[in-house]
């Protein structure tokens, strides 16, 4: 569903949310893995996170300076037209970031525990590389990003709501 460019806020709002929920996943899956010394490959979990990628040129304006370029129209009752009113945006508005997973492949901590069914022949058991302390702060950082957007949107809501309203 292609969304208004009056609304993007709406879209850059609901993708920080969707971005921030994928990184809590992993987060918890991270938390749960800290004691997990042998996955289906034999080896020790790998921490896991998220890492968001921009589109190349996303934010730039393409002119000489990288001005943002966007222009006023002024009408007969000198009522300002924003933008999307004087059809020089494509209908589409280029917002193009993702989140893609990837696997922390460092070596995780050598502890001595000769009883450990996953023991090398010297008794050390590798532990998976996960930080718990690392994991609650990024936790609590996707939260509280989580909780920025989920303002912002319901900001942008307001607008729109109070809009109608005149």
């Amino acid at each position: 569903m292609k969304i208004n460019p009056n609304f993007s806020s709406f879209k850059i709002s609901g993708k920080g949310m969707s971005i921030q929920k994928q990184r809590m996943d992993v987060i918890t899956e991270n938390i749960a893995n800290t004691s997990t010394t042998k996955t289906e490959d034999g080896s020790p979990y790998k921490r896991k996170f998220i890492s968001v990628e921009f589109e190349k040129d996303n934010f730039q304006t393409k002119n000489m300076f990288n001005f943002m370029n966007v222009g006023f129209k002024a009408s007969k009752t000198n009522h300002m037209l924003p933008p999307s009113l004087n059809s020089k945006y494509p209908e589409e508005e280029k917002i193009n970031f993702e989140a893609t997973e990837y696997t922390d492949n460092e070596k995780g901590e050598l502890v001595y525990m000769p009883d450990h069914p996953d023991a090398n022949k010297d008794g050390y058991v590798e532990m998976p590389n996960v930080n718990v302390v690392t994991e609650m702060v990024d936790m609590i950082s996707a939260s509280r990003s989580f909780e920025a957007n989920l303002t912002a949107f319901n900001a942008a809501k307001q607008i729109a709501k109070d809009s109608l309203e005149i």
